[in-house]
């Protein structure tokens, strides 16, 4: 299980960082209500999410208010990009560090001492919490990139925008 999902990190890591590269700074503040975040903080946020693979993967009990991370503004997408990268090999070296027996180890997240996630296996916690949160948030950002009128990337094949023809 384990080399299945260093490869599919390494995959979907590719697949973020294209994500990434199509926000556009003209749209960055683009928010599709008044209760969304803009597309600068939803960017931000699917870039501190690889931070996060750290202490979920490396600490049985991860406290999310004791552990503060840089982020910079959320409206400077060179700097959230930069940020995704850092935390990309971060998040890689905490992954290969891993046994297959380390994916059974109980683990907890916590808030300011509050339990409010586990205990489960780190393995489930690294496809449900981790990766399938950069997934969920992935989706939103190509609905933002549609709703401005910019072309979103092919992650998984050709885009609905590559198979338009002016004809």
């Amino acid at each position: 299980m384990l080399q299945a999902l260093i490869e599919e990190f390494e995959h979907e890591a590719e697949s973020t960082r294209k994500l990434l590269q199509a926000v556009p700074v003209s749209h960055i503040g683009f928010k599709p209500s008044p209760t969304s975040w803009s597309m600068g903080e939803l960017a931000q946020h699917i870039a501190t999410i690889y931070y996060w693979y750290v202490g979920t993967l490396t600490q049985d009990v991860y406290d999310m208010d004791a552990d503060e991370m840089e982020r910079g503004a959320t409206d400077d997408i060179h700097a959230t990009r930069e940020l995704f990268e850092k935390n990309v090999e971060k998040a890689r070296s905490a992954l290969k560090s891993l046994s297959e027996e380390d994916l059974q180890t109980p683990w907890t997240m916590k808030a300011g001492g509050k339990t409010v996630m586990g205990p489960f296996p780190r393995g489930t916690v690294a496809r449900g919490f981790l990766f399938n949160h950069i997934y969920h948030h992935r989706g939103e950002m190509i609905v933002y990139l549609r709703a401005t009128g910019n072309k979103v990337p092919g992650l998984y094949g050709p885009t609905y925008e590559d198979g338009k023809t002016d004809e």
